[in-house]
């Protein structure tokens, strides 16, 4: 079972039981925990796969077509050797569009940024013997989003517990960056619910910005705590369905129970079946409800 409070979540309409065994297969220290299907959604049969990647937790969920993802957010992996920085672009590579390519730079002695064959971006880096988690999401904020970054940090943070920014880990564009960017965030590494988390703010014409695609899911155990979450975080009420909203920064996330994910994982088709019956006209989710559905 997922070990983690807040979690990312990608979405996909290709096979994800492929997809996440091709991951598994690349990173050292990885598996799927287990899968979900349900059936009877707007777009039918839907499945999940929960799986664990060095160490982060994801869900991959496979529904209709939607957006494209994008390196809005992006999947920082930090490691200690040029062997494993090499071989895992080389087996992400394949198929990949280049951002940055794989070489040195001012702020590490080896990093590259790619999209991969199935559209999620990563960042390959040398840790620079630093104690660093393996795998970090990275948010970057532009478009409407940009200037935002050191807010949002500073809002999540306020909301979670066990949260706070490491020490030692935001620096600021400086003026030889250009008006634009000046005193903005180029990077702010923090703690949310126990695990660490990136920001940035990205100038320049950039194309993309958050979607629904990529969002993060936060867990928790009692309705109190849902409310008092969906209550901080929901900023765009058309947004609102299922357990999913949208922030003031643009950034989506799912509220979801833990008791609910534990039915995900043990209930039974008819159980399953009747939970997404109950929670599909749902906005916030209403725990009471989905337990008397199950």
């Amino acid at each position: 079972m997922i070990t983690q409070s807040i979690i990312p979540c990608i979405w996909f309409n290709e096979d994800v039981e492929t997809i996440a065994d091709w991951y598994v297969s690349i990173f050292p220290d990885s598996f799927v925990d287990y899968t979900t299907k349900l059936t009877n959604t707007p777009a039918g049969e839907t499945t999940v796969v929960t799986l664990s990647i060095a160490g982060q937790f994801f869900q991959f969920l496979q529904g209709e077509p939607w957006k494209e993802r994008n390196p809005s957010m992006s999947f920082m992996v930090s490691v200690g050797t040029v062997e494993e920085i090499d071989s895992l672009w080389e087996a992400l590579s394949d198929g990949a569009d280049v951002l940055m390519p794989l070489t040195s730079y001012d702020f590490s002695e080896r990093y590259g940024w790619l999209k991969d064959r199935n559209g999620i971006s990563w960042q390959i880096m040398h840790d620079g013997g630093m104690e660093m988690q393996t795998v970090t999401p990275c948010l970057l904020f532009t478009r409407e989003s940009f200037g935002r970054a050191e807010a949002a940090m500073n809002d999540w943070i306020s909301i979670f517990r066990d949260s706070y920014l490491l020490d030692g880990q935001l620096s600021r564009y400086g003026e030889e960056h250009g008006e634009e960017l000046e005193g903005k965030l180029s990077y702010a590494r923090f703690v949310l619910s126990g695990r660490e988390f990136v920001v940035m703010d990205g100038g320049g014409e950039h194309d993309f910005t958050f979607n629904e695609m990529q969002s993060l899911i936060v867990f928790c155990n009692k309705q109190e705590e849902v409310d008092h979450v969906w209550e901080q975080l929901s900023a765009v009420p058309e947004a609102e369905q299922c357990g999913w909203l949208k922030d003031r920064y643009g950034v989506s996330w799912q509220v979801i129970p833990w008791e609910m994910e534990e039915m995900m994982t043990v209930g039974t088709s008819e159980q399953l079946e009747r939970v997404v019956e109950a929670f599909l006209p749902m906005k916030k989710i209403d725990i009471a409800t989905i337990r008397k559905a199950y």
